[in-house]
């Protein structure tokens, strides 16, 4: 593989239950860069994804890895349990390889330093999902994998998110494998989009990729009024919503 290729997949099929889940599906993450997936449900991309982390073996074609990659992978969910006691420090001590060090700088990172001290089950949705993707980035991964990142978190707060991970790709150096339903927020942050439905129906660039009549025949006809667009504002929020920056015009 070229240098900066983490991960390749090739002819990637596999049945499951009888059932064709996926067919002939390749798919390739360099360094630094962003690549979405998307799709109804049921098209198989998290079994894609649970190919990619060695967690199923297809049943056709291979997966190649970069020697010794290191990945840091964020569920799509987790349910926690509501009377465990467990701060969040402590759930990610839980982490392999974690060190108070790497804790302290990974929650200021994904900007939850204060939530340090709380109970896990007690915090909000979106304050989850960042605890979820600090635990990922513990692990110091040269690539990340990423299950539905801001599932549960307002619209507001998905755009933080995302443009958060988009950050997090340069500092790290590393190449992000994202499952995502809001290609109209991913847009800007994303460099190829995989449609997939069994196989893949098209790919390429945010914006080719939603003018293809694949596409269009998955998403077009059923949600008619989504508009992609690219946002701009004059100011941030936190992760509750509230506005914390103003910019000048």
């Amino acid at each position: 593989m070229d240098n900066d290729i983490l991960v390749s997949a090739n002819g990637i099929g596999i049945n499951l239950s009888g059932r064709h889940v996926l067919q002939q599906v390749n798919l390739q993450v360099r360094q630094r860069q962003v690549v979405t997936l998307i799709g109804p449900n049921g098209a198989g991309k998290t079994t894609l994804v649970r190919i990619v982390l060695g967690l199923l073996q297809p049943h056709t074609g291979s997966v190649t890895r970069a020697a010794g990659l290191r990945i840091g992978y964020m569920p799509q969910k987790l349910h926690i349990e509501s009377t465990l006691p467990m701060t969040v420090k402590r759930f990610l001590q839980l982490a392999r390889h974690a060190r108070q060090t790497s804790i302290d700088e990974v929650l200021r990172e994904v900007k939850i330093g204060h939530l340090m001290s709380h109970q896990i089950s007690a915090i909000s949705g979106g304050e989850l999902q960042r605890v979820l993707l600090a635990r990922a980035l513990i692990q110091s991964p040269q690539l990340l994998v990423l299950d539905e990142p801001a599932q549960g978190v307002d619209v507001a707060g998905q755009a933080e998110l995302y443009q958060l991970i988009n950050e997090i790709r340069f500092r790290h150096n590393c190449g992000v494998l994202m499952i995502s339903h809001d290609l109209h927020l991913v847009m800007a942050t994303t460099d190829e989009v995989i449609c997939l439905n069994q196989h893949i129906c098209c790919q390429g660039k945010p914006e080719h990729v939603t003018a293809d009549p694949s596409y269009l025949e998955l998403f077009g006809k059923r949600e008619p009024n989504l508009a992609v667009y690219t946002h701009h504002h004059n100011h941030r929020h936190d992760i509750t919503g509230n506005i914390i920056e103003k910019k000048n015009a």
